[in-house]
């Protein structure tokens, strides 16, 4: 069973048809397979609404229920949720350092890798879902298999 973190660049897509759509419709149709997220994709998820709705790509109203539809998916076990833990700030900041002064490495993104990093430790992660190209180059170089769905 192959699993796989999402982070909110990607993630949106399962709730809003845009480039790479298609294959995170594919990883979300795979009979073996988990979805894994941290507490953190929930906050940002709805801010990429917030941006659609400021952008005119949404209304406040398909917002809201985009933003329905996702607590309803965790609350059904569409998705694993981790919360974030005092480890993995500490693990966030050595992201930050290892690579901060060569690579953009936004503060969220570093705590997203953090937990999919205890993640992968604990055996329960095969791959890195995102769709913005600054994360997924560090998170190749923290040596993770990387899916961007936006390229093919």
């Amino acid at each position: 069973m192959a699993g796989y973190f999402f982070d909110s660049s990607a993630l949106a897509k399962l709730y809003h048809t845009e480039l790479g759509t298609p294959k995170v419709l594919q990883i979300f149709s795979e009979p073996e397979r988990k979805i894994l997220i941290s507490r953190l994709t929930l906050v940002e998820i709805q801010s990429v609404f917030a941006i659609k709705v400021r952008t005119g790509v949404l209304t406040k109203e398909d917002a809201e229920l985009l933003r329905q539809r996702v607590v309803a998916d965790v609350a059904s076990g569409d998705f694993e949720l981790f919360t974030l833990a005092e480890s993995h700030y500490a693990a966030a900041e050595r992201v930050v350092t290892r690579h901060g002064f060569d690579h953009r490495v936004r503060t969220l993104d570093a705590l997203h890798l953090a937990v999919a990093a205890d993640l992968r430790e604990q055996g329960l992660l095969d791959y890195f879902v995102a769709a913005d190209k600054a994360i997924c180059e560090v998170a190749v170089l923290e040596q993770f298999s990387v899916v961007n769905p936006e390229i093919p």
